[in-house]
Formats: C-alpha cells, sequence, structure tokens
C-alpha cells in the first residue's frame, strides 16, 4: 500500500527526472543540421492548411497530426532547428517522467524509490532517446504517449475505476495510433500483461482497448493505402541483429554494459520469483519485469515478422516508443547488481546502487554529446552550405542543386528548411514549388536540360558525394562553356563556384 509520502516522493523524482530528460534533449539540439525526414517535417508543417490537407490526402496521411501540430508550433515559435526540435525535447522529459512513475508504482517494497529515479534517469540519457529528443519527428511524442498510457493502465489495474477513466484509456489508445502507427503494438503488449496477471479485468480490458481501436480505424485505414511509402525498406538491410538486439535502443558501445545488467535484472527476477513466498511478498517487481520484456520483446516480433510475411516494414527508429522498457530493465539490472554486492553488508545496497547508476549514466554521456555534432544527423551539412552561398553568392546567381540523391538526401532542400540563406538566388531547374505539390517534393527539371539561357554568367553548383568536381553537373556546365573557380568542401556537401 503507498502512502501519501510515497507517493510524494515519486512526484518528486518525476519532476526530477523530466527536468533532466528536457535539459538532455535541449542542450545542443540546435547544432546538427537538419536532414532529409526532419525536412520533410517543416515542409509539410510550413504550408497552408488547404495546402497541408491536399498534401495529406496524398502522401504522409499516417503522420498528418504530428504535421498539424508542428504547423500550429512553427507560427508561434518559427522553423529554426531548436524551435522544431523543442517539443521533442519535452516529449522525452515526459517519457523519463513517465518511465519513473511506473518504475516507481511496480517497484517492490524494497528499492522503489531508486528504481524510479535509476529508470527515468536512465531512460532521459539512452541513445535512443538522445536520438529522437532532438528530432523534428513524432517518436519521442510517441514514445511520451505510451508510457504514460501504460502508467494509466496500471492505475486502472490497481483499483476498480469509474467508465471515463476508461474511456480515456480508449481515447488515449486512438490518439497514440494517429501520432505513430505502430503504437497500435502497445495493446498487444497490455493485452498479454493483462491476461497473465489481471485475468479478472480482462474483459473490461478488451471493450475498451476495442473502443480504441475502432477509434483509430481510420487512420490505420490511411496506413493501407500509404503501405507502398515504405517499400523503400525492401532495398535495406536493417533487418541485422546488431540493429534488433543493440541500436533500437542502445549505441555499439554501452550495449555490452546495458546487456548485462538486464541479463543480471532478470536472472535475478527469475530466481526471487523461484524463492518461496518472494513472489507473495514482492509480485510487483515480478510484473514489472514481465511487462518491461513484454514491450521490449513483442512489439520487435511483431513487426519482424511482418517483415516476413507481409511486407517490409522495419527500422530501428519505429520502435522508439519500447524505450522506456529498456531503460526499465536497465535500471532492474541496477538494482540486483547492486543488491548483489552488497549482499554481506545491505546497509550499503543503496550506496552500491548509486555507484553503479552513475557508472551507467556517465557511459551513456559521451553517446549524447556526439549525436549533438554538427553532422550528427546522417552527415547533413546543408546549413554550413546554405551559409556559405549567402555569404558568398551575388545577389540573383543561379545555383545548380545535385539531383542524383533520393529526394530526401537532396541539397535543394535547403531551399525549404534554410530559406532565407539562399534568397535571391535563383533556382534555374525549378518548374514547381513543394506547396503546389500533391507530394512533399518539389518538381524540377533535370539539370542536363538547363542551357545558358537558363543560367548566370556566375553559377554555384551544390554537389553531394565524392569527386564533385567530375559530377554530371559540373560537366554539364562545362560544355555550356562555364569554367570551375572554387570549390568548398564541407561534409557531405560541395559547393562549386564556375564562371561562363
Amino acid at each position: 500500500m503507498r502512502t501519501s509520502t510515497d507517493r510524494g516522493r515519486l512526484r518528486r523524482i518525476a519532476l526530477i527526472v523530466g527536468v533532466v530528460g528536457i535539459l538532455a534533449g535541449a542542450l545542443g539540439s540546435w547544432i546538427p543540421s537538419f536532414w532529409g525526414d526532419e525536412a520533410a517535417s517543416v515542409m509539410s508543417a510550413s504550408r497552408t492548411w488547404p495546402e497541408l490537407w491536399r498534401m495529406l490526402q496524398n502522401v504522409d496521411g499516417v503522420h498528418g497530426a504530428y504535421y498539424a501540430f508542428l504547423h500550429l508550433w512553427i507560427d508561434l515559435f518559427g522553423a529554426s532547428e531548436f524551435s522544431v526540435r523543442l517539443p521533442s525535447a519535452i516529449a522525452a522529459g515526459f517519457l523519463a517522467a513517465g518511465t519513473a512513475v511506473l518504475a516507481g508504482r511496480l517497484g517492490g517494497r524494497f528499492g522503489a524509490p531508486w528504481l524510479a529515479l535509476a529508470a527515468g534517469l536512465i531512460a532521459a540519457l539512452l541513445p535512443r532517446t538522445a536520438v529522437m529528443a532532438a528530432e523534428a519527428r513524432s517518436y519521442a511524442i510517441g514514445s511520451a504517449i505510451a508510457v504514460w498510457l501504460t502508467v494509466l493502465l496500471i492505475a486502472l489495474l490497481a483499483q476498480r475505476r469509474s467508465w471515463w477513466a476508461w474511456a480515456v484509456y480508449a481515447l488515449g489508445a486512438a490518439v497514440s495510433v494517429y501520432v505513430f502507427l505502430y503504437l497500435a503494438l502497445l495493446l498487444v503488449v497490455h493485452g498479454v500483461f493483462v491476461l497473465l496477471f489481471h485475468r479478472r479485468v480482462l474483459w473490461r480490458w478488451s471493450a475498451w482497448a476495442a473502443g480504441g481501436v475502432v477509434l483509430a480505424l481510420p487512420i490505420v485505414l490511411r496506413a493501407a493505402a500509404e503501405r507502398n511509402q515504405i517499400g523503400f525498406l525492401a532495398h535495406r538491410d536493417y533487418i541485422t541483429p546488431i540493429n534488433v538486439l543493440a541500436l533500437q535502443w542502445f549505441d555499439p558501445v554501452t550495449v555490452w554494459l546495458c546487456g548485462v545488467l538486464i541479463a543480471i535484472g532478470l536472472a535475478a527476477t527469475i530466481l526471487r520469483s523461484r524463492s518461496s513466498g518472494v513472489s507473495e511478498q514482492d509480485p510487483d517487481t515480478l510484473r514489472l519485469s514481465v511487462l518491461a520484456l513484454l514491450w521490449l520483446a513483442l512489439p520487435t516480433a511483431a513487426v519482424l515478422l511482418g517483415s516476413v510475411l507481409i511486407a517490409p516494414m522495419y527500422t530501428v527508429r519505429y520502435l522508439s516508443f519500447c524505450t522506456p522498457a529498456a531503460a526499465i530493465l536497465v535500471a532492474l539490472g541496477v538494482l540486483a547488481a547492486a543488491r548483489w554486492i552488497a549482499a554481506r553488508r545491505p546497509q550499503r545496497a543503496s550506496a552500491a546502487a548509486g555507484v553503479l547508476l552513475a557508472v551507467v549514466l556517465a557511459a551513456l554521456v559521451p553517446n549524447l554529446v556526439v549525436l549533438r555534432g554538427p553532422y550528427a544527423k546522417d552527415g547533413s551539412d546543408w546549413r554550413e552550405a546554405a551559409a556559405y552561398l549567402h555569404g558568398h553568392a551575388a545577389h540573383g546567381d543561379a545555383v545548380v542543386y545535385d539531383d542524383r540523391p533520393k529526394d530526401s538526401e537532396k541539397p535543394r532542400l535547403i531551399t525549404a528548411v534554410y530559406p532565407a540563406d539562399v534568397a535571391g538566388l535563383t533556382d534555374p531547374a525549378l518548374s514547381a514549388s513543394f506547396r503546389t505539390q500533391p507530394g512533399l517534393w518539389d518538381r524540377t527539371r533535370q539539370n542536363p536540360e538547363l542551357t545558358v539561357g537558363d543560367l548566370t554568367p556566375v553559377v554555384w553548383a551544390v554537389e553531394r558525394g565524392s569527386a564533385p568536381e567530375r559530377s554530371p553537373d559540373v560537366r554539364h556546365l562545362e560544355s555550356l562553356g562555364y569554367r570551375v573557380v572554387s570549390a568548398h568542401r564541407i561534409n557531405v556537401s560541395t559547393v562549386i563556384r564556375l564562371r561562363r
């Protein structure tokens, strides 16, 4: 039975880890340049309402709720990197706080405050959280909804609640699917958990979960109609052991530490549950372990199975909403290892847990720093390329953007995400702005179709990849009488100045 003191302590812990989560997500979030996925978000959200509605009828309808939210956000706070990533940082704070609350409520009589603190702080700093907390996409928001929906479920199962509380659960389940489609898999996790531990209310949960599914049916049908949008996954080798077992939540360095701790935590839970009378004395820890394990395993298994039997649908980002479960399992390992270390002196268990937690958090920080580097987003260097054009190109100069990469990597996207830097420069290949198109991107002519009449005496070429001075664009311009004057290499992009 939780006392008011316990609840107050848990609220304070949730507040602390929530602030840590927001700060960890927001600090340095403005440093990396926008990249392709974020360009899709910014370009969609910067449309007018009629333009956005038209686009959603043709493409990215499953992201419509997030784009609509981001449209309102940009109207209020602008479209800088810091601004459009801030909602994700705030959501990461709620994710960390919700993880702490969930772990604290099911932490057992011993170690609940420590478990709440450890799970919340680990959730705030895990590599997957660090990625989505500084990303202008819906993953962090969806993950925060997932953990708080699970907290609500635990509260509903703990004691008899009125119908409206269950209605909130059903509505929250539906909203989560509109935010990110794969969150429908969380209901599978909840259903198995209820079946295992709360069978007496299975019918009630099933009825309200079914209500949530009915409310979410329009977006599910829309997703089915748009299934070809993720057809590119068939050409990507994303289903690998390192991705599935490690990079979904960790990084190549810390995966070993976190993996060992998860193994220790699960082993300790199994041993405790088999000990005489322990499962009756401390059932919550067992339930928490099973819930986290189900949360980590079932969605992953479902997506992998679907990729094999139906169509490719796996990438590590799509399972970001399982991050709280990973954090809880690591935290359980920290406490189990601390108990083992302090077996002969139980009074030192808290100190041992504090030291181990500090080690884990310290190991996670370097990855967080790397993810706030200038080229952390798929190597994208669009901001520097745009700034270089702004500082060196003259008003009216023509810019030719490399059209060889896939749409989400084309350098011309800098015109959409950094429009102020290229204002006043001409774009001879542009046929129609993305704002007028039913799809995401601009409509353009192919660069080899450009003639001298389309260009200016000085032309800038923004090329991606190696050997940019020998790119088809440069060769075509040279055939028109232009010569390379200078080439400024950034990271994956090179800005070349040519004169005729």
